[in-house]
């Protein structure tokens, strides 16, 4: 599958990795065995900006982001039919519950199935080498892929940066775990009433916080690495 990863490096992914879904109930992931799992990084100074709270060029990059994986989960799944592989682009943030704030389809839990990071305390996907600096998308298949190792525990220890600083206050501080209910570590209800809290606070309305994201310590690396 090495052409699909050029593609997919071509057209701007910063991580990509294949995930086996046995371990995902088959209504969840279609019937289909595995996943293509790809992210778009997040520049350093459109993070560096939310540190305070949501800005309006980190909304415009969360929504132009959205809007390119959509696309691009579309012309790999086009990609894959074409060469006689089963394959499906599934929704992204477009398609959230906002009374949940649940989508579908997980793609953090595609993403920690590929290996390419864990659930932070937060609830957000966090990745060695961007922190949660991502956006992500899926495409499920039956392409013959090699699959990566899953993540199957937080890597975030004692740290409790984003427990600390959420306006919500919706962590709770446990530790994720591959099965765990997010319920059990995170309470989205009351991360959407810190998220208004925050915007009103700012006096903007945006359905965005990003303040876990920009404080995370491993994005704070990813912020400080030098670059090219």
């Amino acid at each position: 599958m090495n052409e699909l990863e050029e593609r997919l490096l071509e057209q701007g992914a910063s991580l990509i990795g294949f995930a086996d879904l046995a371990a995902v109930p088959e209504p969840l992931r279609r019937g289909f065995p595995r996943a293509v799992s790809f992210g778009l990084a997040i520049a350093p100074d459109v993070i560096a900006g939310i540190k305070q709270g949501p800005t309006a060029e980190y909304l415009a990059v969360y929504n132009a982001f959205n809007a390119r994986l959509a696309t691009m989960g579309l012309e790999t799944a086009a990609w894959l039919q074409a060469r006689g592989w089963r394959a499906e682009a599934r929704p992204g943030s477009g398609d959230i519950d906002w009374k949940s704030l649940q989508a579908p389809f997980s793609h953090k839990m595609a993403a920690t199935l590929a290996g390419l990071g864990w659930i932070g305390k937060c609830d957000l996907l966090v990745t060695p080498e961007f922190g949660s600096a991502l956006r992500f998308a899926t495409v499920l298949t039956d392409a013959p892929l090699d699959c990566g190792t899953p993540i199957t525990e937080s890597r975030c220890g004692t740290c409790t940066v984003c427990v600390d600083i959420c306006p919500g206050h919706a962590c709770s501080g446990r530790s994720w775990r591959q099965g765990m209910a997010r319920e059990e570590f995170w309470d989205p209800l009351a991360c959407m009433t810190g998220m208004k809290a925050i915007n009103a606070k700012r006096g903007t309305n945006f359905a965005i916080c990003g303040l876990c994201i920009a404080a995370c310590p491993v994005t704070q690396a990813y912020l400080a690495a030098p670059r090219d």
